[in-house]
């Protein structure tokens, strides 16, 4: 036996059936790099992005090396290796709690509705008000976040299924609309690039009567939809609960058979049946969506306008542009997606089709979006926060104390030291180089299953993985660019 084999068979005895060794090893490599090449970053806060004055050189460095490190790991270790690493550990056995699902689910619906009344007769300041603290805060970043690092909390929580299972048993209702099939997802895409063009164009997302309209609305307007046509449109046609599935298959925690099980974030994608097509758009639409949130906000995106970035003119002046780029972003993300599959398939002589290749690896992406949505919104999550805590122990702004939280002072004080501001950038810098590495892993985990082991693999990823590290380059790059919007 050669030595270069007698080195591979090596190496595959350490990682056999070995996890914690696996994630250890790219941790490692990941922190290495970043701890390495580090040096005193200089960063201030902005109104709304955390902006990094950051050497070129560095993050490219880290992001670069990292990924590309880890496709060069997945090629040469033995498949086994790979998914041994996604193979997920069985805990507890599951028991069905349907009725306590509607209980919560019930619960979360009185304290949307409490919501929605604060938002309409509470403050008008957004950062005393606490709907919009609870909206784009402790829900959009703080709930979507865990969701995606834990698992599927959203079934527990989701404000529609509970009082949905209530009215049809009291009113003896069933669904009497049949839910016309053909649309696929569509409806789903259309609720969630109105989501995302809400968040990104609205000239006052934040105004807490104007949202307290917008959730209301949507609640009900849902609410009516699910009892006409039942579970088809929770799972076809509402964005928000699509969104949350999708990211909450990331999580590490999951359904194993009749067992909750522990496993390396994505594991879950592994396990799942093969997208639609609709629901593969939907996918990369969240990280095209998530991806010109940041960089509607930079100086690069506002010259492109004509528009001074330090005298920025307000929201309403660049509504049409902003829906525009949003749609012009999304469409580039799928079409470059889409191309980067067929050139795998051609490369490695794969007979699939490039439509199935399209909805088997959309899901590998779902990562990078999670990534860049922890990285995009850490900033300004450490100050809302504060805002929401302090708003939930005062919501009518009265002088209520409810919390008990005394002279409680919002503080951004971590953004003004190099110590505290070097952790921040890490922990960007990670989620984004993390998100890249997870999804490196399961697009090569999918390609082994679907194409063939070895060679095929490896040649059929190759666009694949150049796309991930440019795209690496490009979500540090929004992290480190000035904002001015």
């Amino acid at each position: 036996m050669s030595c270069r084999t007698d080195a591979k068979m090596a190496l595959w005895g350490l990682m056999r059936h070995s996890f914690s060794t696996y994630l250890a090893v790219l941790a490692f490599i990941v922190t290495a790099i970043l701890v390495a090449v580090a040096s005193p970053a200089h960063a201030h806060a902005s109104e709304q992005g955390f902006v990094l004055l950051l050497p070129t050189g560095i993050y490219i460095l880290a992001g670069t090396t990292s990924v590309a490190l880890t496709i060069f790991l997945v090629s040469v270790l033995p498949d086994d290796a790979l998914r041994a690493a996604l193979r997920p550990h069985a805990l507890l056995r599951l028991r069905a709690l349907p009725r306590a699902r509607h209980v919560t689910s019930c619960l979360a619906l009185v304290l949307l509705v409490w919501l929605v009344w604060v938002g309409l007769e509470g403050p008008r300041d957004p950062l005393s008000n606490p709907l919009p603290l609870f909206v784009w805060t402790l829900w959009w970043i703080g709930l979507v976040t865990l969701q995606g690092l834990i698992g599927n909390l959203w079934a527990w929580i989701n404000p529609w299924t509970g009082p949905v299972a209530v009215t049809r048993a009291l009113l003896n209702l069933r669904p009497f609309l049949r839910f016309p099939v053909q649309t696929g997802h569509s409806l789903a895409i259309l609720s969630f690039l109105g989501f995302a063009g809400v968040l990104l164009a609205d000239p006052a997302p934040s105004d807490p009567a104007r949202l307290a309209i917008y959730v209301g609305g949507y609640w009900l307007f849902s609410f009516l939809a699910l009892l006409a046509f039942g579970p088809r449109w929770l799972y076809r046609a509402e964005g928000v609960s699509l969104l949350m599935r999708a990211y909450g298959r990331m999580g590490l925690l999951g359904r194993s058979g009749n067992r909750v099980a522990l496993g390396l974030s994505g594991w879950q994608v592994l396990r799942r049946a093969t997208p639609a097509p609709g629901l593969a758009v939907f996918i990369l639409l969240m990280l095209g969506s998530g991806s010109f949130d940041g960089l509607n906000e930079t100086f690069w995106w506002l010259d492109l306008l004509g528009l001074n970035p330090l005298e920025f003119p307000g929201r309403s002046a660049v509504i049409v542009q902003n829906l525009t780029g949003l749609l012009v972003a999304n469409l580039a993300l799928i079409t470059v997606f889409a191309l980067t599959i067929r050139m795998g398939l051609a490369l490695a002589g794969a007979p699939m089709g490039p439509g199935r290749a399209f909805c088997l690896f959309a899901p590998s992406i779902l990562p990078i979006a999670l990534g860049y949505h922890i990285a995009h919104y850490l900033p300004s999550f450490l100050v809302d926060a504060q805002y929401a805590l302090k708003a939930a122990s005062d919501p009518m702004a009265s002088g209520a104390d409810y919390l008990g939280l005394g002279q409680f002072y919002v503080t951004t004080g971590f953004f003004n030291t190099q110590a505290s501001v070097r952790v921040i950038w890490l922990s960007q810098a990670a989620a984004v180089v993390g998100g890249h590495i997870i999804a490196v892993m399961l697009a090569h985990a999918i390609a082994v299953r679907e194409i063939g082991p070895g060679r095929r693999a490896v040649l059929s990823q190759a666009p694949l993985a150049l796309f991930m590290v440019l795209y690496t380059l490009f979500g540090l790059w929004l992290l480190a660019s000035p904002r001015g919007a």
